[in-house]
């Protein structure tokens, strides 16, 4: 409780500010209201109180953003990569300075147990000093010699890009995003999710101070169905990457085919965790409970079905059981809570209306499967089992902390109902058998695969999935793939034949 009271002594310092100066946009380095005044208020999921007022912008707000954006680009594509370099990890030291700051307002602003987010700040700063090393070779290309041409290619900017980030670890995300961008040389116009716009200030406050140019990072505060679409249609933004639902992915792909946007977009998932009889059955019990529960359930890389074998399902399932029953849901701000609130009332009705959709589909429901009294969005660890891989419960995202188990008899069952969804994202598997591991990873439809292991993310790999779960990929040089383009030139080596015609 000690903790728990400290920190929340802790946060009120921070949030007391953040309530007085209100969230802001931030326009070519300073800080304004929307041009219409209209602001929204903002409340905290662990007990619905007060944060702040925020800016509410449209379609006026982001035309000047896009357009300081478009200015300040001239300049920062061509800045020397070292001063660039020297810049993101001048941000990165200024985030771990900052960092338990950042992770208070981060656990208050979104319900995410303090344990998790204590290492986001952490992350988001490795994500630019990663970054910023890599803004050196950014532009490097090829050769590529031929018979008559020396063939070089370069890589270059695309210019002023909108980025769109989640309320689920927005910080975090927010980095990863943003750091590839500003190191291949672009603009960046971004708007926060507005459940979560905290910590969106707090990032490009330290970038300001840092030494980041103004305009080469605009924020805009606002809602999705109007500042979100006037940025995916706006002429002067290039590209757009976008982390949330699936649904609204496809709503940005029409409004930016206008203006030919590029996209990028990181979307749902149903990822399944496939539990094999001949696995390490404690390490595959710790991995399936961290990878659903951990984050409120809030995460598009959680494994949300269990695919585990008939014969060691019962037995599984009973430990699974008891585990998921001793779950800390609590204050977020406590370090002992593993599971804090979901993000709003509208994320709860939905999570919870699966609870009805279960029953009626004939799952039971084992552990939870109740929300709790107020104030806050809190809901129980829940489990679903004798699920159907027909039902909704198991081929819909539900965004929460609640596994529907499956069983399966051999691998080709398994594999099957691994694939018979919409989504692509991630896949775990779970067997001491190296060829089979091999064989099913293989067919196995998702951008990303662990074999006996939760998601361990390392940042030159590529992130991303398949299907209805997204396009384009993230980390190393896959993300300048996105943010920059490619040029190709060819000099002549000598007095090739040119042919002729007319003579």
């Amino acid at each position: 409780m000690s903790d728990l009271n400290e920190n929340i002594k802790k946060l009120k310092k921070h949030i007391d500010i953040i309530k007085e100066e209100g969230v802001l946009n931030v326009i070519d380095g300073k800080l304004k209201n929307s041009n219409s005044g209209k602001k929204f208020s903002n409340y905290s999921p662990v007990d619905e109180t007060y944060i702040c007022e925020v800016a509410q912008s449209n379609a006026e707000d982001i035309d000047e953003a896009s357009s300081s954006s478009k200015v300040a680009f001239k300049e920062w594509s061509k800045t020397n990569p070292a001063t660039r370099k020297k810049i993101l990890h001048k941000i990165a030291d200024k985030i771990v300075e900052r960092s338990e700051e950042i992770a208070l307002c981060e656990t208050w602003d979104t319900g995410q147990a303090i344990r998790f987010m204590s290492k986001a700040a952490i992350r988001g700063a490795e994500n630019f000093r990663y970054f910023a090393d890599k803004a050196i070779s950014a532009q490097d290309g090829l050769t590529l010699p031929s018979g008559s041409l020396l063939n070089i290619t370069k890589r270059y900017p695309i210019g002023p890009v909108g980025i769109i980030t989640p309320w689920n670890t927005p910080f975090m995300l927010s980095t990863w995003k943003v750091a590839p961008a500003l190191a291949a040389g672009c603009t960046v116009v971004h708007k926060p999710a507005e459940l979560s716009p905290v910590t969106a200030k707090i990032l490009n406050e330290i970038a300001l101070e840092a030494g980041l140019p103004p305009g080469v990072w605009n924020l805009v505060n606002g809602f999705g169905e109007e500042a979100g679409v006037a940025l995916t249609k706006n002429k002067d933004i290039k590209a757009v990457a976008f982390v949330g639902e699936s649904k609204t992915g496809s709503a940005i792909m029409r409004q930016g085919s206008e203006t030919l946007k590029r996209v990028h977009f990181e979307l749902g998932g149903k990822n399944p965790v496939i539990v094999f009889d001949d696995a390490d059955l404690d390490r595959a019990l710790d991995a399936v409970i961290f990878m659903i529960y951990s984050l409120n359930g809030e995460r598009c890389t959680s494994s949300s079905r269990l695919l585990i074998q008939k014969n060691i399902a019962e037995e599984f399932i009973s430990k699974l059981v008891d585990r998921v029953n001793k779950i800390k849901v609590g204050n977020p701000l406590d370090p002992n809570t593993e599971v804090g609130p979901l993000i709003s009332e509208n994320h709860l009705e939905k999570v919870v209306s699966y609870f009805d959709i279960a029953k009626r589909e004939g799952a039971e429901i084992v552990v939870g499967g109740n929300a709790h009294k107020k104030p806050g969005w809190f809901v129980s660890p829940t489990l679903f089992k004798n699920a159907k891989p027909e039902m909704r419960i198991s081929q819909e995202e539900i965004f929460g902390p609640v596994l529907t188990a499956i069983t399966f008899e051999d691998e080709e069952e398994a594999l099957k109902i691994s694939n018979d969804v919409e989504y692509g994202l991630t896949g775990y598997i779970w067997t001491n058998n190296v060829t089979r591991a091999l064989r099913f990873s293989d067919e196995l439809e998702a951008g990303m695969i662990w074999v006996n292991s939760e998601n361990v993310r390392h940042l030159p790999t590529p992130f991303g999935g398949i299907k209805s779960s997204g396009i384009g990929r993230d980390g190393g040089d896959w993300s300048f793939e996105f943010y920059m383009e490619q040029k190709h030139i060819g000099f002549a080596t000598g007095n090739h034949q040119i042919p002729k015609l007319g003579k």
